[in-house]
């Protein structure tokens, strides 16, 4: 469906080349002060253009916030956002309509709908993530104002060029003190300095070099984002079926072209032992209860602990790309299919800020389901007394 969360509910309409895309969130919290400012910074984060590693398809992606504010600040009514398509070229792809582009959704959808969008990727184009990116900035505002959480993504891995700490596990199926320390420090404007989004200088230009050759050789390349959420609240997060890293695992596997999600110590902490991999809870220095290492992620039984969340994302290399390639027609006639659309040789940089509005979505999505029950549950004054006093 294209909606996505339960109390905190984010609606995106739109196709590649329609004249606009957007998103329609319900459930904002009234009284918050709130401006296309606060939007427009990670749109033009996200918008094609941007370098020379970048689709060169021209989109500003601005932003208007169309209902649910008056005098910039939330009504707690729908929030309707939108952002024309300014650089259509639908000719780009008449070829569709003989042939379906291989790893493309042409096939599915036509199977699927009966009918398809004749042009671009429709609803499965990265277009549609505009919505997502918009209404994760208003997630991520309020999250920051109420809670103090900050969410950072980063590339961690193009191709075989990888940042140290990924070479540490592939090597070593662990995780040292820097890379906490990493996640710890690493901001938006640091990442920023990087034309990749890559903030290591010798994997950033590795990863330069082998998104140019692949662009020259008309061809595509994948990788990985690595996301830190900082500061989240302890308690988020409904088991049994929406535990918290099943519902950012929902979140990142809905982003066009994610083919994996790892969360915490992932797949190397299924190398270690049970002694190795137990994170002992302690009172750290400021006085707040911890643990001494984070193999869980953050999450434990499927609930927030209060340590810092993180995870990496698997994109695969995008499926448009600039030379001819073999197919069949619908009518089963084989083909060569020559792609013309602009498109991105590698779609991690510019996947930075949908990562970011994906896990702010699910974080504030569970955050008001916390919040709320914390509201019922301190109307019942008796019962609370009770439980203080049994812990």
């Amino acid at each position: 469906m294209s909606t996505f969360g339960k109390l905190f509910r984010v609606t995106t309409y739109g196709e590649s080349h329609c004249q606009g895309v957007g998103a329609i969130v319900d459930g904002c919290p009234p009284g918050m002060l709130l401006t296309e400012e606060d939007i427009q910074p990670q749109l033009s984060r996200r918008r094609p253009g941007q370098s020379k590693l970048t689709t060169p398809r021209d989109e500003k992606d601005k932003v208007t916030v169309m209902s649910g504010t008056e005098r910039g600040i939330t009504l707690g009514t729908p929030i309707g956002l939108t952002v024309p398509n300014q650089n259509q070229r639908p000719g780009d792809y008449t070829e569709m309509e003989v042939y379906p582009r291989p790893s493309h959704a042409d096939y599915t959808y036509i199977k699927k709908y009966g009918v398809k969008a004749s042009s671009g990727g429709g609803r499965a184009s990265a277009r549609e993530t505009i919505g997502r990116v918009a209404a994760g900035a208003i997630a991520e505002k309020y999250l920051k104002l109420a809670h103090g959480v900050e969410i950072v993504a980063f590339v961690s891995s193009v191709g075989k060029a990888a940042m140290p700490f990924v070479k540490k596990l592939e090597e070593d199926d662990c995780l040292d003190d820097s890379f906490y320390e990493f996640l710890d420090n690493i901001t938006r404007e640091k990442i920023d300095e990087y034309m990749t989004r890559c903030p290591d200088d010798a994997t950033s230009d590795a990863i330069t070099e082998v998104i140019t050759q692949k662009s020259q050789e008309k061809d595509s390349i994948g990788g990985t984002i690595t996301c830190v959420i900082r500061n989240c609240p302890v308690g988020l997060g409904e088991p049994c079926f929406d535990k918290l890293e099943a519902v950012l695992a929902h979140a990142m596997l809905s982003i066009p072209a994610t083919k994996g999600f790892e969360f915490g110590s992932g797949f190397s902490g299924t190398k270690m032992a049970g002694h190795q991999h137990n994170d002992p809870f302690i009172v750290k220095p400021d006085g707040r209860f911890g643990t001494s290492t984070n193999h869980s992620g953050g999450i434990q039984g499927g609930i927030s602990n209060g340590e810092n969340i993180y995870f990496r994302v698997a994109f695969k290399p995008a499926a448009t790309i600039s030379q001819d390639q073999t197919t069949v027609s619908y009518d089963g006639k084989s083909g060569v299919l020559a792609a013309r659309g602009r498109h991105d040789p590698c779609v991690l940089p510019r996947a930075v800020p949908i990562v970011e509005a994906m896990a702010a979505l699910a974080i504030m999505d569970a955050t008001l389901l916390q919040e709320s029950r914390n509201a019922t549950m301190q109307r019942l004054p008796a019962v609370q007394d009770n439980i203080l006093k049994k812990m």
